[in-house]
């Protein structure tokens, strides 16, 4: 099991500093921690932050099953939590992680695998990162 980040209460403290919005939710940028790769983004609802600082393994909500979202619950593709931030108008979430596996449905590692060039749009089956490590 993670490490937690922090304790209830301060978690408690985080989600009234942050700006959820009419829905309750706030966006979430997944990146890994010691590399700096985007990995994706999704939301996250109140709960989602408390669990993700109190059990130290990130949680979204779903926004298509109205459900809170264990990542990797059933891949086993897991987002150990590593540092939580909040931007400075407190309506965006960065969760640095260390991801287990794929970070997208599609099995890929990340999920923006979608590049732009000057002839239209491609995807790349190894991403720009991935090609910069080798």
């Amino acid at each position: 099991m993670a490490a937690p980040l922090t304790s209830s209460a301060v978690a408690a403290d985080i989600i009234n500093r942050l700006a959820f919005n009419d829905q309750g939710l706030i966006p979430a940028i997944a990146q890994q921690y010691d590399t700096g790769e985007v990995l994706m983004l999704a939301w996250m609802n109140a709960e989602a932050v408390k669990k993700t600082l109190t059990e130290g393994v990130v949680h979204y909500y779903s926004r298509s099953r109205a459900a809170l979202w264990l990542k990797g619950e059933t891949s086993g593709h897991i987002q150990t939590l590593k540092d939580f931030r909040y931007d400075c108008d407190n309506d965006t979430v960065l969760v640095l992680v260390d991801q287990a596996g794929a970070a997208c449905h599609t099995g890929r590692r990340n999920c923006f695998f979608n590049r732009v060039t000057a002839e239209g749009p491609v995807i790349e089956e190894v991403s720009g990162f991935e090609k910069a490590k080798r």
